[in-house]
């Protein structure tokens, strides 16, 4: 992690992350831009001012992990790891392409700054309790962190790995939810409800942080807080909104998993104030 980047400077980036994601997924046809753009601030913030992570060095032994548990939302997390370094920008235009380096979902094989595989729901955090009970075995300082879907969270392997993590009290582990309110079929809370989602996780043994998952000096102070709390896991409950920054997009379900056309991408452009971006 480089020098901190201060909240403007942080909303900015979020919304040129936003027009290349776009423009992304415009190019490949294929992909999930809600559930990617109502991640983009979460994720702006975490891997410019929180997580010890080194570009040059993806491997390095003791930098802190991410799980995008949430797999199908790796546009978001593709935008960031390449205006982070990880990889040069015009490898997007490749998005979902035969041999690309960015998959569908992510493919750690293929892909610098990736701690794990994953597009199956429900299995992120399991994979993130067992990163961060080896961490505090093998005496590591290094922190987990998990962005999960609040649809995914009616998965019950979730709930198990919830339940692992308070048992065992791992402070070094912050869950995150994306809690949009929307799924592929729907309002969460029409298909299976989760609510009350903050007393669930306390009943489990976690330290619960509820927050606005826009407001980038939130974000940071959320994710402050989990980092400097003892004795429990952390988890930050975002409430975000799905294609946020697309007035089109915004809070509408069948943007899921649908890409905007040339036409689309051009009138979302315009509003992000981005209009031109080309990505190679």
């Amino acid at each position: 992690m480089g020098s901190r980047l201060g909240a403007e400077h942080i909303r900015d980036k979020a919304r040129l992350l936003r027009a290349d994601m776009l423009a992304m997924l415009c190019k490949a046809k294929s992909g999930h831009p809600g559930g990617s753009l109502s991640s983009i601030d979460l994720l702006a913030v975490l891997y410019n001012n929180i997580m010890n992570h080194d570009p040059t060095n993806p491997d390095w032994d003791a930098r802190d992990r991410f799980v995008l548990s949430k797999g199908h939302a790796c546009p978001a997390l593709y935008v960031v790891l390449a205006d982070c370094g990880y990889f040069e920008r015009k490898e997007l235009a490749t998005l979902r392409m035969y041999g690309s380096i960015l998959q569908g979902h992510p493919y750690k094989r293929k892909t610098p700054g990736l701690d794990i595989s994953s597009g199956s729901l429900g299995q992120g955090l399991s994979v993130s309790t067992g990163m961060a009970l080896a961490a505090k075995a093998d005496g590591k300082e290094l922190r987990v962190y998990c962005l999960m879907g609040d649809g995914e969270l009616q998965e019950g392997q979730v709930w198990e790995a919830a339940m692992a993590a308070g048992q065992y009290k791992l402070d070094n582990l912050c869950g995150i939810v994306d809690y949009n309110g929307l799924q592929i079929d729907g309002r969460v809370a029409d298909v299976m409800d989760i609510a009350p989602l903050a007393d669930k996780w306390t009943a489990f043994n976690w330290n619960v942080i509820t927050i606005d998952g826009h407001d980038v000096e939130a974000v940071e102070a959320a994710f402050t807080e989990a980092k400097s709390f003892r004795g429990k896991p952390s988890v930050i409950i975002a409430n975000t909104i799905k294609g946020k920054g697309v007035s089109y997009m915004e809070d509408v379900a069948s943007w899921h998993g649908v890409c905007p056309d040339e036409t689309q991408l051009s009138a979302a452009l315009e509003e992000l104030d981005c209009e031109g971006v080309e990505l190679c």
